[in-house]
């Protein structure tokens, strides 16, 4: 998690300095382009901060109303973080673009917008840079697409999936800048910002559709399930293992249940020692299952 903060901390940090930059290029050469990567930098600052207050939340100690302890905080921070880049991000891009098309007006000399843009896209790529190191890190050799769907870390996936967008955004500004100035077509800057809005809008969609998923009680993979089952019928007094129930409590947190039937003559204290020895090999072969609860059932129940 030290890691997660370390990225949300660096994508603050450029994001805070870009939207000052962008802001007054802005003003200085009328483009909507540029308003709207003015807007998306200063919304994902504030998305950073966020997720920061999630991060420390989802910390505190377990309560009597919370046994589980917080760390669904963090997946309700993200949520947040997600409503805005539509509402914020998407929304005032594609409506400043959409006013820019109907009233367009000539750019000034786009000079200080290229300057600008490729500025920002040094600090984004560096901020890019370590979210993604960190995700390679976590992902190890499982597929990038694989690994981003299994991931259940708003405070890495948000960071890259942000980074990412921002680098296309500021291709898709110096694109409408140049083909606005060059084309002495106003309107294709505009144009630009509708993209970036829609951009920023299909962004914020995936990423409130797994924050959603995880609200509601998102489990683990199949292929996990399956191994944990594994690694019970490995021991000789388990006749069979029952449904397996999970759920991630948080980023670090997954609670796993089931139903296990030992051999009928098999005495208490051996199948007491049989549990002990499953939930220790299924904590050590997945860091992240820290509650396991496991019920002894007669065999057909």
């Amino acid at each position: 998690m030290a890691e997660s903060k370390l990225a949300i901390y660096g994508a603050m940090a450029a994001n805070a300095a870009i939207a000052a930059t962008k802001f007054a290029v802005a003003a200085a050469t009328g483009s909507s382009a540029m308003l709207s990567e003015g807007i998306h930098s200063l919304v994902d600052t504030g998305n950073g901060a966020l997720l920061l207050l999630g991060v420390h939340r989802s910390k505190a100690p377990p309560s009597a109303q919370h046994p589980f302890g917080h760390g669904k905080e963090l997946y309700f921070w993200s949520l947040i973080v997600g409503v805005l880049i539509f509402g914020l991000g998407g929304g005032i891009s594609f409506y400043q673009g959409v006013l820019h098309v109907l009233n367009p007006k000539p750019l000034e000399d786009p000079f200080w917008s290229y300057v600008v843009l490729a500025a920002a896209f040094v600090f984004e790529g560096a901020s890019f840079a370590i979210a993604w190191r960190q995700f390679t890190a976590e992902r190890g050799a499982v597929p990038v697409w694989k690994a981003l769907r299994a991931s259940k870390d708003p405070a890495t996936y948000t960071v890259l999936a942000e980074d990412s967008a921002a680098l296309l955004g500021l291709l898709i500004a110096a694109a409408g800048v140049f083909a606005s100035h060059r084309l002495g077509m106003p309107r294709l800057d505009g144009a630009a910002s509708v993209v970036i809005g829609a951009l920023l809008s299909g962004v914020a969609v995936l990423l409130i559709r797994e924050s959603r998923g995880l609200l509601i009680g998102e489990g683990i993979q199949r292929e996990t399930a399956q191994a944990i089952g594994d690694l019970a019928r490995a021991e000789p007094l388990v006749r069979e293992v029952g449904p397996l129930l999970s759920m991630y409590v948080g980023a670090e947190d997954v609670l796993v249940t089931f139903a296990v039937a030992f051999a009928p003559d098999a005495p208490a204290a051996e199948v007491a020692d049989c549990i002990l020895r499953i939930a220790a090999a299924v904590r050590e072969r997945f860091p992240k299952i820290r509650r396991i609860y496991i019920e002894p059932v007669p065999p057909g129940s």
